[in-house]
């Protein structure tokens, strides 16, 4: 059984020492509060990738919309692009939607506890405790999958994820207090991401080993359990990369429901579960130059590549791809005339 207040200490002071660097946070102990947009903003983008991938979009997110309002004055295409490569792209579009509503409903400024959090379009129930806690000094609790990594071996659950999610999050919650609530949750956030790893925790620089019952059974690797995951289906399509000579490509925008939503994007096929022919956008002299692979949650994805030269009133003309989702980029990078 862990004894909570000495725990904490030992974490807390961790922390105090440790914490990582990062620009959506301020030190531990300075008096400064963080800003609420810049925690949300952060806490959304890290839900689904790590602080090193994220990093560079939260850093240039913020140089563009630095403050909820200009983010809600912003175009959705531009949203959109800039999002590229976070994936799930109905998260960009939620991020807008609660934006919108901090500056109609709110006056743009961020409702300070988790309950005002959560009526917001958008906040689900993690955003809204981070933010709570983070921004706001609320004793929320705050789950996320390293802290789920820590409890586990904490308590060396035996329940495998995803079944053992209630238990762990009930867990958690039994560390929490009022007590500096919003450098509780970035300490736990930051022990599973630096010490107690996914793989190989180090569990030598763990400042609450003496706690930890997987520790003590001399195998912190097998915690959190996890039932195998079934494999992902595939599917496949064709996409169509067509130049006019200028160095423009024709994209065209997808509808704004489903997979990428109201992205640009090039023109393909449907995503089958077998090849098929499928019919061109225009007609041209298209060549096939190769496939490319994508992994989404739920599907691997196999696109044949066809390119052509030509022109068509039907498609928008870009010189920059850059903005495009990462499976489409593949595709372009296959069909560059230096190949």
């Amino acid at each position: 059984m862990i004894k909570v207040a000495p725990f904490r200490r030992r974490l807390l002071d961790w922390y105090d020492r440790e914490a990582r660097a990062l620009p959506w946070r301020t030190p531990p102990r300075s008096g400064m509060r963080p800003d609420p947009y810049r925690v949300w903003l952060s806490e959304v983008m890290l839900q689904q990738t790590t602080v090193p991938h994220a990093m560079p979009y939260f850093l240039e997110f913020t140089r563009r919309w630095p403050t909820v309002e200009t983010l809600t004055a912003a175009e959705d295409a531009e949203v959109m692009s800039a999002w590229a490569g976070l994936g799930y792209y109905a998260r960009a579009r939620n991020l807008l939607k609660t934006a919108r509503a901090v500056a109609a409903d709110h006056g743009g400024v961020f409702p300070d506890t988790e309950d005002g959090l959560l009526r917001l379009p958008g906040v689900g129930p993690y955003t809204a405790a981070a933010v709570a806690a983070i921004a706001f000094d609320r004793p929320a609790n705050v789950v996320d999958g390293n802290v789920e990594r820590v409890v586990a071996r904490l308590h060396a659950v035996e329940t495998p994820l995803p079944g053992a999610k209630p238990e762990l999050k009930h867990l958690a919650g039994g560390l929490v207090a009022a007590d500096r609530p919003g450098d509780w949750a970035q300490a736990l956030m930051d022990l599973g991401a630096t010490i107690c790893r996914p793989r190989a925790p180090l569990c030598d620089r763990c400042p609450v080993a003496v706690d930890c019952e997987a520790f003590r059974q001399g195998e912190p690797d097998r915690y959190p359990l996890r039932l195998r995951k079934a494999a992902r289906p595939r599917r496949y399509g064709t996409v169509w990369v067509l130049r006019d000579g200028q160095g423009r490509i024709g994209l065209m925008r997808r509808p704004p429901q489903g997979l990428l939503g109201g992205m640009l994007g090039l023109p393909t096929s449907e995503w089958l579960d077998a090849p098929v022919e499928a019919e061109p956008p225009i007609a041209a002299a298209w060549r096939a130059v190769g496939e490319v692979e994508h992994v989404f949650t739920h599907f691997h994805l196999t696109l044949r590549v066809m390119t052509a030269e030509g022109l068509a009133d039907s498609l928008i003309w870009d010189e920059d791809a850059a903005g495009l989702p990462s499976v489409f980029l593949k595709a372009v990078r296959l069909t560059r005339p230096e190949r």
